[in-house]
């Protein structure tokens, strides 16, 4: 006897389970009760709770247990390491079902790196779910690695760890009807599509939700959020490296709105992860600040399973799979065990995986960079300023008047500003575009990276023209990563020879190298907190309001380069 008929068999008491749970109470997430009794566990699936069962027994006496945590909407890549490395640095704090839209490394590699997500996610301990980039490259402004179009999509929607379409991000090209998005859009009509609207209103935001889209992770008020769930958008609410929206959004979480709601991380970078955690820090941060047990478990188990239609998970209940977490503390989530399909979380059972090779060796290919190249030839004059601030991923449109020196609008340390330069890695057309950025308060030196949202070219931040070209230089010679130079030395580095964007090294050594790039960004006075997830970001031209691609200055708001 197995599958189905088993499972009831074992329910009814007429068979040994797998694995029975002893001693814990369940936190049921539907009517906030606290259920004695085992849970019984067969093929990976609960076949009972709130009675007693013969089997294999773990005895979990004064815990309580609470369904698998689910982010709704991340990006592996940004963790920095391989998708089999990220699962054994979440998996064990609660996570056990992770949405990933792998729009990192297609912006690289193509469906190429679309085929390596969808095979990582078959292979991973967790259950990682694969949703299929929308936007490579994410507008006509900037250069990708590649182009993915509706039908290199719609060949792969049909496989089992594919979920549906990721985030929209060009939403003025869905609101104008342009027919590369409604293409898309068409090929996906009835799947699950993700959006990416920021700061979207009113009627345009009535035409965005009307193309389908049904889940929104860039809201960062109360006012946007409540819109954006009156147009039928369910709010997945973010606390990333950079993108902290958690706290805006605390006053949503109530039992009323908690069906609605769901937690993601978006971007989250080893370091963060390890100091403060993952979706479990989200839960902690959100009870501590008033919001009820019941809703936080909630929004982070079976809304997020009900809003991406995920039936079988997000309560310990009978015939739901067994992704279950065993707290110690439910106030102060302190995960104390983890089973994901009926399988414990242990380190051996990490240790027992192949792992994932990498690909995208050698992507960094740069044209020749010498100090000249961060010249920003001009008379001088009212120029925009891109201004960054801590915590945000929006930026602002600032202007200053900036004097030129034997033709250059050199950067001015003493008014916190800095030359920001794109430069295009993928060898398709060598462009450089130069700017001005305010708020990373950089006194000296330079600092650079490949992680570039969404085409992931090269960007450096500086004050020294030389420092910037030997970080450039650097990044070419370690096939990506981030690095720190002053006077001509390089101070910290880490190399993501995977596309420019990821370790091929265990988390514990990426979190270390992390912790060495932020203190030598420091070291130049640079006042962020995350200052390389933030330089990501100011290269994003779907996020308001200016921003810097290869192909220049973009005023967002205009979806336009001015410069």
């Amino acid at each position: 006897m197995g599958g189905l008929a088993r499972r009831i068999a074992v329910a009814r008491g007429d068979a040994a389970a797998d694995q029975v749970l002893r001693g814990a109470e369940v936190l049921d997430v539907v009517t906030g009760e606290r259920i004695s009794g085992d849970v019984a566990i067969v093929d990976g699936a609960i076949a009972g709770i709130g009675a007693r069962w013969d089997g294999p027994v773990r005895d979990l006496a004064g815990l309580t247990l609470v369904p698998g945590f689910i982010d709704t909407h991340l990006h592996v890549e940004s963790a920095l390491v391989t998708p089999d490395e990220f699962a054994r640095c979440v998996g064990p704090r609660g996570v056990t079902t992770a949405i990933w839209d792998p729009h990192e490394i297609a912006n690289v590699l193509g469906v190429a790196g679309i085929d390596w997500a969808l095979a990582a996610a078959d292979a991973s301990v967790i259950d990682l779910r694969v949703m299929l980039s929308s936007c490579v490259p994410s507008s006509h402004m900037e250069t990708s690695g590649a182009r993915i179009g509706a039908d290199e999509l719609a060949a792969r929607k049909d496989h089992p760890k594919a979920l549906g379409l990721a985030e929209f991000m060009n939403y003025p090209g869905v609101i104008g009807g342009d027919a590369e998005c409604l293409e898309k859009l068409s090929a996906f009509e009835g799947r699950h599509i993700d959006g990416h609207a920021p700061l979207l209103s009113g009627q345009a935001l009535s035409a965005y939700a009307a193309a389908g889209i049904r889940t929104e992770h860039e809201a960062t008020s109360t006012a946007e959020a409540l819109e954006k769930l009156s147009r039928g958008l369910r709010i997945l609410i973010r606390e990333g490296s950079v993108s902290k929206d958690l706290d805006a959004l605390i006053p949503l979480m109530t039992e009323r709105l908690s069906p609605y709601l769901c937690l993601c991380t978006d971007d989250r970078n080893p370091l963060d992860i390890g100091e403060e955690g993952h979706l479990d820090h989200m839960i902690r941060r959100a009870i501590a600040r008033g919001v009820a047990p019941l809703v936080a478990y909630r929004i982070a188990s079976l809304s997020a399973a009900e809003a991406f239609g995920l039936k079988d998970r997000g309560q310990i209940a009978p015939g739901k799979r067994a992704d279950i977490v065993a707290l110690g503390s439910v106030e102060g989530c302190d995960v104390r065990a983890v089973w994901a399909n009926g399988v414990e979380l242990t380190q051996e059972i990490f240790a027992g995986r192949s792992g994932t090779p990498g690909i995208g060796r050698g992507s960094v290919r740069v044209p020749r960079i010498e100090p000249g190249t961060f010249r920003l030839e001009g008379s001088g004059g009212d120029t925009p300023v891109i201004g960054v601030t801590g915590g945000r991923i929006l930026t602002d449109h600032l202007r200053e008047e900036i004097s030129a020196t034997d033709g250059d609008l050199c950067p001015d340390p003493a008014r916190d500003l800095a030359r920001v330069t794109v430069i295009e890695r993928h060898g398709i057309n060598g462009n450089v575009a130069n700017g001005f950025v305010r708020g990373f308060g950089l006194a000296r030196g330079a600092i650079a990276s490949t992680v570039c949202h969404d085409h992931h070219n090269l960007i450096v931040v500086g004050a020294d023209y030389g420092d910037m070209a030997l970080a450039a230089h650097r990044l070419a010679e370690i096939e990506g990563g981030f690095c720190v130079v002053e006077n001509g030395t390089v101070l910290a580095e880490l190399a993501l020879p995977v596309a420019g964007l990821m370790s091929l090294a265990p988390f514990e050594e990426v979190r270390a190298a992390m912790k060495d790039l932020r203190r030598a960004a420091k070291s130049l006075g640079v006042v962020l907190e995350e200052p390389f997830l933030q330089l990501a970001f100011v290269a994003l031209p779907v996020i308001p309001h200016l921003k810097i691609t290869d192909r220049g200055m973009v005023d967002v708001d205009r979806f336009a380069i001015i410069r």
